[in-house]
């Protein structure tokens, strides 16, 4: 009996194989067809994506299958086929000399002599990473806010600002996601830079005088465990992990401490209490370089875009087959809730590749013809 279910078996594969080299055989024949639609519409000046056609064909061939089971898998599957035909469509429109046009400038480097803001106050994180970036001797301002910062540039006060966009532990930095999608300004470098917090305080403080905690939330947050064990101490968070230094060295109070860097401590005058009280021991932050211009440097391999959906099923896949098709690896995806439109979500991506390549090209120009917002963050 079981010899007689695997020769059976065995000739309901063999069916099935028939069956899908005729499914091979009508895919080639159909992409042939769209080969002519794509020239059609190069002809005729014509976009790619028609999403009223493809909503009517849709139903019209959902309708041929017999089981509502079956309407949807021929709806999915005729979604796919129309993917991949558009994909095609951008790829002969790029062979024919209609890829995408990017306002972009390459530029052969930065300018290491230029005007540049960082968030916070001298010895903040930023600093340090905005020294380690453009040199100690580079000429850095500090600003209050990260919005400042995008100001700054926006109104050509400042060549570049250098901003934490996320960190190992804590995660994105929304704030700075929301700036990116709202300001006219682009990326065009990134630094990751090792964060070690201490706990600092006056000359001559005690560990057992210290009675209230100043830092970032952020600081806070990645010093949870070393402050759990001391429950009595009061946390109070304060806009940049330097200028709670700077807040301790002022007030002069032996019950006050701060969680900053070592280097907050040499700056500010301030007696390091207990070092690397951060409980990851890589714990790391990664800062981007943002411009005021359309710009990118000839060696740039990375290249972050956002946009938004449409509430679809199926939406956010669509987008993503194009790094799929065109074979580009994507390094990160983070969404973020849009302000003032309640559970509709931006999608932030990075992706390995340079606005020159012409992989990136074609991904660029499917997303954008296929989303209902989109931005290109930078090339760096």
């Amino acid at each position: 009996m079981s010899e007689k279910k695997q020769i059976d078996l065995l000739e309901l594969r063999d069916q099935i194989d028939q069956v899908d080299r005729q499914l091979v055989e009508l895919f080639e024949k159909r992409q042939e067809i769209c080969r002519s639609v794509a020239q059609y519409k190069i002809e005729n000046h014509k976009k790619v994506l028609d999403r009223e056609r493809e909503e009517q064909k849709l139903a019209v061939v959902q309708q041929l299958a017999s089981t509502d089971f079956n309407r949807h898998g021929v709806r999915d599957m005729f979604e796919q086929l129309m993917a991949v035909s558009r994909k095609l469509q951008y790829q002969i429109l790029a062979e024919n000399g209609q890829g995408l046009k990017l306002p972009f400038e390459q530029i052969d480097g930065l300018d290491p002599h230029a005007n540049i803001v960082y968030q916070g106050v001298p010895g903040a994180y930023s600093h340090q990473a905005a020294m380690e970036f453009f040199g100690e001797d580079a000429h850095l301002e500090p600003v209050r806010t990260f919005e400042d910062a995008m100001k700054a540039l926006s109104i050509c006060d400042a060549d570049y600002a250098v901003i934490p966009i996320e960190n190992s532990t804590a995660g994105a930095v929304s704030d700075v996601y929301d700036l990116l999608g709202f300001y006219d300004n682009y990326i065009v470098g990134e630094l990751y830079l090792r964060v070690e917090h201490a706990l600092l305080g006056v000359p001559g403080a005690q560990l057992s005088d210290i009675q209230v905690v100043y830092s970032h939330p952020q600081g806070l947050m990645q010093c949870a465990q070393y402050l759990g064990s001391n429950p009595q101490w009061k946390q109070i968070s304060i806009n940049n992990t330097a200028l709670a230094a700077k807040k301790v060295m002022e007030d002069g109070d032996v019950h006050h401490a701060a969680i900053a860097s070592l280097a907050a401590a040499k700056l500010y005058g301030l007696q390091v209490l207990k070092e690397a009280v951060n409980h990851s021991a890589v714990n790391t932050t990664r800062f981007i370089v943002v411009a005021g211009r359309k710009i990118f440097t000839r060696d740039a391999h990375k290249v972050s875009i956002c946009f938004e959906l449409p509430h679809k099923s199926g939406s956010l896949y669509t987008i993503l087959s194009h790094f799929i098709y065109n074979d580009l690896n994507m390094t990160k995806i983070e969404s973020c809730p849009i302000l003032g439109k309640n559970w509709e979500y931006r999608f932030f991506i990075d992706f390995e590749g340079n606005l020159n390549d012409t992989a990136v090209m074609g991904a660029l120009r499917g997303i954008m013809e296929e989303v209902s917002y989109f931005k290109i963050l930078g090339n760096y």
